[in-house]
């Protein structure tokens, strides 16, 4: 199987679940993943340097959410976009933040409660803001197109969300089935 893969022990002793990502279209995958998977109401802290797929996801978990994906570009100089699907997403760049004073100056924790889903690129510089019961995904480059991605549940209900996620990928059924590139032949039984 090509595409998205979870290592034969995904969780490590440190509680991260980790998934190597081979594409920008498997990135998609998983936020879509993610996107499906949300009730409303949770955070996911994103972590990971400059062009590591932070937006990419986002833009994933966007279409799993039902809202339109090729809206979303990176906040960073508006520091948050919001998008509307089966839930309300916000998304937020705090890259550009100069001060904690700052952040509560963009109103971040007007969006922190009810249903509303907040993605948050950057995440290490408003962790103070953030609830402690989060989603921490932190994604680093591994090769040109691929990415290892990392994340941990902080509380109940990001737990809940992981729970989620890894049923569906652990299984080997993930939620949207990843496909070869390799051309297979479909048998019939008669």
């Amino acid at each position: 199987m090509q595409g998205l893969r979870a290592g034969r022990h995904a969780t490590g002793p440190d509680g991260w679940w980790r998934l190597i990502v081979l594409s920008i279209r498997d990135t998609d995958r998983l936020g879509r993943s993610i996107g499906r998977a949300l009730r409303g109401g949770e955070v996911l802290a994103l972590f990971g340097e400059l062009g590591a797929g932070k937006t990419a996801l986002v833009r994933g978990i966007a279409s799993g959410l039902g809202a339109a994906s090729a809206a979303v570009t990176s906040p960073t100089f508006v520091l948050i976009h919001e998008y509307r699907g089966r839930l309300p997403l916000v998304h937020v760049d705090l890259y550009r933040l100069g001060s904690p004073r700052e952040l509560d100056s963009i109103g971040l924790s007007e969006y922190l409660s009810g249903r509303t889903v907040v993605a948050v690129e950057w995440a290490d510089r408003g962790l103070a803001l953030l609830p402690a019961d989060r989603l921490e995904i932190e994604l680093r480059h591994r090769t040109v197109g691929s990415r290892t991605f990392k994340l941990r549940a902080t509380g109940p209900e990001s737990r809940r969300l992981l729970g989620a996620l890894k049923a569906k990928y652990i299984g080997g059924a993930p939620v949207a089935p990843l496909r070869s590139r390799r051309t297979t032949k479909k048998t019939t039984a008669s």
